[in-house]
C-alpha cells in the first residue's frame, strides 16, 4: 500500500485531512506543540488518518544549528544522538506527542554535519538500544557511505530514508520516502511522477518536500487512481 502525503500543511489542515491519508509533522523537529494541540490534531483528523512524527532537533542535530535560532529554543549541549541529558528530555517530548497521535513512524533526519565516523555510530547504537521501541523508527542521513548506512541500519533496525529520485533505501520495511525536488522549488513533471509510480511499491510512504508539494502530491495520488 503507497500512503502519499506531505512533510508538513501546505493547505489548512482541515482541507489537508480531506485530501490526504496521511502527513509528516514537521513542527516536532523545530519545537514539539503541547500535548493538548496534539490532541487536538488527532480528534481533527479522525480514527483512519496517520501521523509520522519528525523527531525533536535536539536529539540530531547540534546547537550551532540554524534551525535551533529559528525555533528560538536553547540547549547547552545535544544533538548527534549524544547520551546527555538534553538529547534523552527531547527525546520524551517526542515520544509524548508520537503516542498522543498515535503515530507508527518516527523519522530522525541528520544533518551532514553528522559525520561517519566511530563516535557517531557509537552514539547511535547507545540511544536506540536505551529508548523504548514502541515505534518504526527511520533514519535520513547525509553524506554517509552505503557500507555505513547499511551496517547502522541493519545493526539498530532503522527504515533508510531517502529520495527515490537519488538513490536506493539500503534497508527497512515499509520503505519512507522523501521527495526533496532536484531543488526546493522544483516542481515534479507527469513523466517524474510516472516513474515515480513504477519505482515505488508494497507498503511504502511517499512523502513530499518541496515548494509544490501540494500540488505534487495531489497529482501523484491521480496517477496512482490511474486517473491521469
Amino acid at each position: 500500500m503507497i500512503k502519499v502525503g506531505c512533510c508538513g500543511f501546505p493547505t489548512s489542515m482541515k482541507e489537508y485531512f480531506r485530501l490526504f491519508s496521511t502527513v509528516e509533522i514537521q513542527k516536532t523537529f523545530y519545537n514539539p506543540p503541547k500535548p493538548e494541540t496534539a490532541k487536538k490534531w488527532r480528534d481533527e483528523a479522525g480514527e483512519d488518518f496517520e501521523f509520522a512524527v519528525k523527531a525533536f532537533q535536539i536529539i540530531t542535530h547540534p546547537p550551532s544549528s540554524p534551525t535551533y535560532r529559528k525555533a528560538k529554543i536553547h540547549a547547552e549541549d545535544g544533538g548527534y544522538f549524544k547520551p546527555v541529558r538534553e538529547v534523552f528530555d527531547a527525546w520524551e517530548r517526542t515520544r509524548e506527542i508520537a503516542k498522543i497521535l498515535s503515530a507508527r513512524i518516527i523519522v530522525f533526519q541528520t544533518p551532514r554535519s553528522f559525520r561517519e565516523n566511530e563516535e557517531n555510530k557509537k552514539n547511535m547504537r547507545e540511544f536506540f538500544s536505551t529508548i523504548e521501541r514502541e515505534f518504526t523508527f527511520c533514519w535520513e542521513p547525509r553524506g554517509w557511505s552505503e557500507k555505513g548506512v547499511r551496517e547502522v541500519c541493519e545493526s539498530l533496525d532503522l527504515i533508510h530514508v531517502v529520495d527515490p529520485f537519488v538513490s536506493e533505501s539500503l534497508y527497512g520495511e515499509p520503505k519512507y520516502y522523501r521527495l526533496h525536488g532536484f531543488d526546493y522549488k522544483h516542481k515534479y513533471t507527469d513523466e517524474q511522477l510516472l516513474w515515480l509510480k513504477e519505482k515505488v511499491g508494497g507498503d511504502c510512504y511517499v512523502m513530499f518536500n518541496n515548494v509544490h508539494m501540494l500540488d505534487d502530491a495531489l497529482r501523484f495520488l491521480k496517477i496512482l487512481e490511474g486517473n491521469k
